[in-house]
């Protein structure tokens, strides 16, 4: 399902909308939903509630990540929604651009995470104390650098853990490019190069599947 995107009169991109849920493209760097502290209001979710008041978050994504968000519209379609995702009957694809070309065509991190306290929000991995992770991804093709090689790839994310996609690709020696927080050395790149592409679950009402595209920006 690829209608127009329209543009919202806060500059948000509208993939779709009807009277259970909405769809729209979240730009990089602004957050999913309300921050702590002074100078951190403007979120996606407030500028969705001001066309929507009854838009309610059903998933988030990072503040440096950019493409889908889905939004219940009333408290039983985020129910029906949030358990979709729960169950893992939501289809996810990313795209992002890594650091260095892998050795095979696709693969898959399954890797246990946990929240880095001391050092928070970070992430880690821990096979002992994390929380089941896991990670299939898919080589689209290399990309032309002039500071190091680099290659895009589509992430499949099957769990849903904050930060997954980015700790695991630094996991396996392939950090996603413009990543402040797990490839803090070149190649880097202005924005985080990680955008939430593709969205596909059975729509809560009508039973039908839905699939929505974003563009990818770089």
């Amino acid at each position: 399902m690829n209608a127009p995107h329209l543009t919202l009169p806060d500059g948000i991109s509208l993939v779709h909308a009807d009277d259970t849920l909405l769809v729209v493209d979240k730009p990089a760097g602004m957050l999913s939903v309300p921050g702590r502290g002074e100078g951190v209001t403007d979120n996606l979710t407030t500028r969705v509630m001001r066309a929507w008041p009854d838009a309610l978050v059903v998933h988030r994504l990072d503040q440096a990540t950019s493409g889908l968000m889905l939004f219940a519209r009333g408290i039983e379609m985020q129910r029906a929604l949030s358990l979709a995702f729960e169950k893992r009957r939501m289809h996810k694809r990313y795209e992002a651009i890594v650091a260095g070309v892998p050795e095979a065509a696709a693969g898959e991190v399954d890797m246990p995470m946990r929240l880095d306290w001391p050092k928070r929000p970070r992430q880690m991995t821990d096979v002992f104390a994390g929380k089941p992770a896991l990670t299939r991804w898919r080589v689209l093709g290399a990309v032309s650098r002039d500071d190091g090689a680099a290659t895009r790839v589509a992430l499949f994310p099957v769990t849903g853990r904050s930060h997954q996609l980015r700790v695991h690709m630094a996991f396996i020696g392939h950090p996603i490019l413009g990543d402040d927080l797990y490839a803090p050395l070149p190649p880097r790149a202005p924005r985080l190069l990680l955008h939430a592409a593709e969205l596909g679950f059975e729509h809560p009402v009508q039973g039908r599947a839905c699939g929505f595209e974003s563009q990818v920006p770089f």
